[in-house]
């Protein structure tokens, strides 16, 4: 269903896919974060991909899924910025915290919103664990090259305000402050999934090495032929799913055992 969630006072749309039930003591949440727009920004929406992928997950896990859009894209409000997109992935991940159904909260993000996932991770406790897929280790191309990232911005729709930035200097720096690999170090004791297109020529797979390196515990997925857009490849779907589902029940069965070891240390 058409889903509206609050970031900083913006209001960004996305879909909300739900299981036909839920139990008396909950389900995990999965937020989807999608990748930097390659065409029109207000293609976003339209992509069901996304939504298909949410609805996929809901069904097959029975988990609550959120796949909303980052502002400047589809009919989010707002302008592209790295750090407004952060703040984003921390609001849906905060926002889908605070359904009461929702016991643990956990992301999946493609292209720049895998990056953005691991860097939200290692910010806020609400983030229990994170699936990359096609996530670039840094942006240090962007960085070095700001007024062009500005320019394609304008170019797909993600900046259509001709007067953002107001401060390029500042919306500049924003970029190097996005470090995917110090965050991936960061979240050691999070579980992290990387998964990669050996044949991606958008982000070389080498960056998936290094995320998963830089976690030290990583599962690291390299796929035969794949390319980077990895949601239209039905391996990376089951990939995915699959360690979300063993990760989880794995995470739950840890919890319920410490909560019998306390119980009975008590009695």
């Amino acid at each position: 269903m058409a889903y509206v969630l609050d970031s900083n006072g913006l209001s960004l749309t996305g879909h909300l896919a739900t299981p036909s039930r839920v139990g008396i003591s909950g389900t995990a949440g999965l937020v989807i974060c999608h990748g930097f727009p390659s065409g029109a920004s207000q293609g976003v929406d339209d992509d069901r991909s996304y939504y298909d992928f949410a609805d996929l997950v809901a069904k097959t896990l029975g988990w609550i899924v959120l796949a909303f859009t980052y502002r400047g894209c589809g009919g989010s409000e707002g302008e592209f910025s790295m750090q407004g997109w952060l703040d984003d992935t921390i609001s849906a991940a905060k926002d889908l915290k605070n359904n009461p159904q929702v016991n643990s909260v956990w992301l999946a993000g493609f292209g720049t919103g895998g990056a953005l996932a691991i860097t939200a991770a290692s910010l806020t406790e609400e983030i229990s664990g994170v699936a990359a897929i096609s996530a670039p280790s840094d942006f240090r191309d962007w960085a070095q090259d700001p007024d062009q990232l500005l320019q394609y911005s304008r170019t797909v729709g993600a900046i259509s305000d001709p007067n953002f930035p107001k401060d390029e200097a500042s919306w500049a720096a924003e970029i190097d402050l996005i470090r995917p690999v110090e965050a991936a170090g960061e979240i050691n004791k999070k579980p992290l999934l990387v998964v990669h297109g050996a044949s991606d020529q958008v982000v070389p797979s080498f960056d998936a090495r290094v995320l998963a390196d830089s976690h030290g515990d990583a599962d690291l997925r390299i796929i035969d032929g794949g390319t980077h857009r990895l949601r239209f490849d039905p391996r990376a779907s089951a990939i995915i799913i699959g360690w979300l589902d063993r990760t989880y029940r794995l995470r739950t069965k840890d919890m319920t055992s410490d909560q019998f070891s306390i119980s009975e240390r008590e009695s």
